[in-house]
């Protein structure tokens, strides 16, 4: 099955009290698979179909502030549409689950793949959980509400997966058992809400200056808390249904000189690269982050080994432009992360596969190339970023 019809089986069996969403190329099929299921008789879920991407988002948050599972989808000027409420959702600490279906955010205009849109909400507050396929779409949104309804965390959740590239492309999966499913998720039971008969409480009031920054540094100590949750949704999801997760993947990073680091699906075509190349006797090798927030920052720098480790060249692969002259948003990140943990590897910043544009095992293995003439050159010598793939 494809990409959305994986996540739309995964809401299927979570059997969410409120799914509201409004459609948009490539998410469209996920809420279409909803109401279906719906209509059918699969779920007992209260699906409102409403008139914007805005009104989704308002809608899932007045059913979360009533103490209710609840969840959309969306993809590129949709998720920007409802970016106002992703906000308020986050700083209202509601435990929203939203499937993202990467696509480029217009203009100009266009509908494949580019990280642009969720990329353009990193700071909104939410967690963020990228998926490489169909499998890891599918099981990420089964540990989604784990993550979110966390006592110690009460944050949203964004699963995101690659547009057209994961969303539509057919692939073999495999579906656990709706029951087993449903064990392992469990019934939300909110720590309060609006319609509490018991206890009177506000949610989303007016904020006084004495008091706004408190709040967000608490959202902010709830982000950090949500690694350990994260990891440990992780190990339960992997006792029950023996597939392994954590903040990111290594692939064939042992004893690597020079490294990959990406996000989303093409991480699959370059892991055809670094089997080829590994055949050939190169030491490349490749880490695909999944979780980019909260952001593993101290994580990745052990993994990459610091400047006693193997790794010597790095290339930080952006699905997204950051108009700054510095490259994408991961990259900031990860230099940030590395920046006196790792001061010896040589680092370029690749943007690339912009508005759906290929990447080929060959734009890998010659990437690799590149990286092996940066062990050779200073700092100052490297570029900081540069584009792949474009025509000249």
């Amino acid at each position: 099955m494809s990409g959305n019809e994986a996540v739309a089986n995964a809401i299927r069996q979570i059997d969410p009290d409120v799914v509201a969403a409004f459609p948009i190329t490539p998410s469209t099929e996920i809420p279409q698979f909803v109401s279906k299921y719906k209509a059918d008789g699969l779920i007992s879920t209260e699906f409102v179909a409403v008139e914007s991407e805005h009104s989704a988002m308002s809608a899932c948050i007045g059913a979360s502030a009533a103490g209710v599972r609840a969840m959309t989808a969306t993809s590129s000027a949709g998720m920007a549409l409802m970016y106002e409420m992703l906000y308020i959702a986050a700083s209202d600490r509601l435990p929203i689950v939203l499937a993202a279906v990467n696509r480029t955010l217009t203009g100009p205009i266009n509908i494949n793949t580019e990280h642009s849109d969720s990329m353009g909400a990193r700071d909104a507050g939410w967690i963020q959980i990228y998926s490489e396929n169909a499998q890891e779409a599918y099981d990420n949104m089964l540990m989604a509400h784990r993550i979110a309804e966390h006592p110690d965390v009460m944050l949203p959740v964004m699963i995101c997966q690659d547009g057209f590239i994961t969303s539509h492309a057919v692939e073999n999966i495999l579906l656990e058992d709706d029951e087993q499913v449903r064990d392992f998720i469990g019934e939300y039971k909110p720590l309060r809400h609006l319609l509490d008969p018991e206890e009177a409480v506000a949610i989303g009031p007016y904020s006084v200056s004495p008091y706004v920054m408190e709040m967000k540094v608490a959202q902010s100590a709830a982000m950090m808390r949500a690694k350990p949750v994260i990891l440990d949704v992780a190990k339960d999801f992997e006792k029950t249904f023996k597939r392994k997760y954590g903040f990111f993947e290594e692939y064939r990073m042992d004893g690597a000189e020079l490294a990959i680091l990406i996000i989303g699906s093409a991480a699959g075509t370059a892991k055809v690269a670094v089997d080829r190349l590994r055949d050939r006797g190169v030491k490349a090798g490749l880490i695909k982050l999944r979780t980019f927030r909260p952001f593993p920052a101290a994580e990745l720098a052990a993994a990459l080994g610091g400047d006693s480790g193997s790794v010597k060249a790095l290339a930080i692969m952006d699905r997204s432009e950051g108009y700054s002259g510095n490259g994408g948003p991961l990259g900031a990140e990860v230099r940030m992360a590395l920046y006196g943990r790792a001061d010896g590897i040589r680092i370029v910043n690749i943007v690339y596969g912009l508005g759906g544009r290929d990447a080929r095992v060959e734009d890998f293995e010659a990437l690799y190339s590149e990286l092996a003439e940066l062990t050779g050159k200073t700092p100052h010598d490297i570029p900081y970023f540069k584009h792949m793939g474009q025509r000249e």
